[in-house]
């Protein structure tokens, strides 16, 4: 197989890739660095930013630039633009996925999740539109399968960002279509470390709930000194030494 600068070549572009540090963003910081641009990697992880860069540094021949964000704090995305050059494409990969209910979550946590996950893409679009000026420019966002067909319980907030960043893209798209192309990317379920993390927790909440249950089923009759376990397959084993 033909590595991708052989195939298409992003020599003398700059892009600027949110979220970076892990999961899509670093699979993608990679592919671009393959076809030749230089990055600017942005992620409120710095240890993950840098192990990535020491990746790219060490197999590829292009300039790499780590910026700690947090994408939360506007004065930090507008801190990046007036000192950053040129940008050619702009990668609105950063997202935050957490679960919680409708009916559980307070304001603070709908405000931190809109803030990243729609917020932001807005703010770190008007400020490379700004920038570009009369040139031509390339912003790639990043959406999920969960705008159009919500699978999963308790992302409710995740859903209404997601359909946001799709409706903004379409929007940029038309408005500034002379001279910015805007594409919105849809995944579907990948098994990104964020994924992967949330379903542990995810997998302990419904074991803890299990547990409670049986305790719970089982209070005031003859369960005592009751020992749960939980095996890898699912079951639940209890042991009770009863007093005599």
């Amino acid at each position: 197989m033909k590595n991708l600068n052989e195939l298409l070549s992003l020599k003398g572009k700059r892009a600027v890739i949110t979220g970076a540090a892990s999961g899509i963003g670093r699979a993608t910081a990679l592919r671009f660095v393959e076809a030749g641009a230089e990055v600017h990697l942005i992620d409120v992880d710095i240890e993950g930013l840098e192990s990535l860069k020491g990746k790219i540094e060490s197999e590829f021949e292009v300039k790499v630039h780590i910026h700690r964000i947090d994408l939360s704090k506007n004065e930090e995305i507008e801190g990046f633009w007036k000192s950053a050059p040129p940008i050619d494409i702009l990668v609105n990969n950063a997202g935050i996925y957490r679960f919680k209910s409708i009916l559980e979550m307070d304001e603070s946590f709908y405000r931190e999740n809109m803030t990243v996950n729609l917020d932001s893409v807005f703010f770190m679009t008007r400020h490379f539109i700004e920038q570009t000026g009369k040139r031509h420019g390339i912003i790639v966002n990043v959406s999920s399968i969960e705008a159009f067909l919500p699978f999963a319980r308790n992302l409710i907030h995740y859903d209404m960002a997601k359909v946001g960043v799709v409706a903004l893209t379409r929007a940029i798209a038309k408005e500034f279509g002379r001279r910015i192309r805007a594409n919105v990317v849809v995944p579907g379920g990948i098994k990104t470390e964020s994924v992967r993390r949330m379903r542990r927790r995810a997998i302990l909440k419904m074991e803890l709930d299990k547990i409670w249950t049986v305790l719970i089923r089982h209070s005031g009759r003859s369960c005592q000194g009751c020992t749960l376990s939980l095996q890898r397959n699912g079951i639940l084993y209890k042991r009770c030494h009863n007093p005599g």
